[in-house]
């Protein structure tokens, strides 16, 4: 660990998402307390900055933030802060301008959330491949074309440039940062301090089938969590309306109505994502597929794949924590 200190510079604007300046900063500041020994400095120096102080976020809470630094000043990693404020600080040519300008001193950029429609809007992402929100994914599709924008992970790095998806992955991709500098030891150890359930890799996508499925008013809620525990068992479409309390032919019908999707569909999907978590817990190819009640692990390497192109155990070495 080199004895001197990265310094990470985070962006922020009026109504910017609380969670997007809050969560990598706490990450860093993390670090530095599980990385301290006897005469080294921390590794990181992480000051919030903006146009403006203080700057009040969309929650309600204002934040007493550090000025813009001297566009040409050495800086190790910039990070841009989202949030429903993102639109009016696009429009301000100033700080467009600095942020061009602060890029070119910085090792590295990043975004979380709808920052990637500041790093967008400076042409910072043109020709890359990056990501933001789900919800924003149209818009910014429509209004940056010749960004490579894929919707589906948690977070993105193309080159020098880091990219992530809404609010909580802020803390994924700060955690993959200081993997970068400090190794994976350390960045598992700052999950684990901050009880973060899992350190999701990049590639994770940002939707969850259970939350997929949950959409609308969800009249199916606590079939689903009772299919994710009873993955190991047989599955017919008879037991899942009784356990509905349904008959046959109404279950199926509403089934699809409300999910927009057979049971066989969910209930696949839903064992490709138990078992993709179980994976990455560290649980071997043959015990998933028996918790997930693939059969065979010739299926679930099928289901592999077919879904993201690799198969289960080649995606356990690449993940697993």
């Amino acid at each position: 660990m080199p004895n001197h200190q990265r310094r990470i510079e985070i962006l922020t604007f009026p109504d910017s998402q609380l969670l997007d300046v809050a969560a990598p900063l706490q990450v860093f500041a993390t670090a530095n307390d599980l990385s301290g020994a006897a005469g080294r400095l921390p590794p990181y120096e992480a000051v919030v900055v903006a146009r403006e102080t203080p700057v009040r976020t969309s929650a309600g809470l204002a934040l007493d933030a550090g000025p813009l630094a001297a566009a040409d000043m050495p800086l190790d990693t910039l990070v841009v802060s989202g949030g429903w404020g993102v639109d009016a600080a696009c429009e301000e040519a100033a700080l467009v301008d600095w942020l061009r300008r602060r890029t070119s001193a910085a090792r590295r950029t990043a975004s979380v959330c709808s920052g990637a429609f500041l790093l967008a809007t400076a042409g910072l992402l043109d020709g890359r491949r990056a990501v933001t929100h789900w919800q924003r994914c149209s818009d910014f599709a429509a209004r940056f074309p010749a960004v490579q924008l894929d919707p589906e992970p948690i977070f993105v790095q193309d080159g020098d440039v880091w990219t992530s998806a809404g609010v909580t992955a802020g803390i994924d991709l700060a955690l993959a940062l200081v993997e970068a500098d400090l190794g994976r030891q350390l960045a598992l150890s700052v999950a684990r301090q901050l009880v973060v359930f899992l350190k999701r890799p990049g590639g994770q996508t940002q939707f969850s089938t259970l939350l997929e499925l949950q959409e609308g008013d969800d009249p199916f809620g606590r079939l689903h969590a009772w299919i994710v525990e009873n993955l190991d068992r047989p599955l017919p479409l008879p037991v899942l309306a009784e356990q509905a309390n349904m008959s046959l032919r109404s279950f199926s019908r509403r089934y699809r109505q409300a999910t927009g999707a057979t049971p066989a569909q969910s209930i696949r999907r839903l064992r490709i994502e138990t078992a993709r978590r179980l994976l990455e817990e560290g649980l071997s190819v043959a015990r998933v597929s028996r918790r997930c009640g693939f059969g065979s692990e010739e299926t679930m390497r099928r289901a592999f794949l077919q879904s993201f192109g690799v198969s289960p155990q080649a995606y356990r070495e690449r993940f697993a924590v």
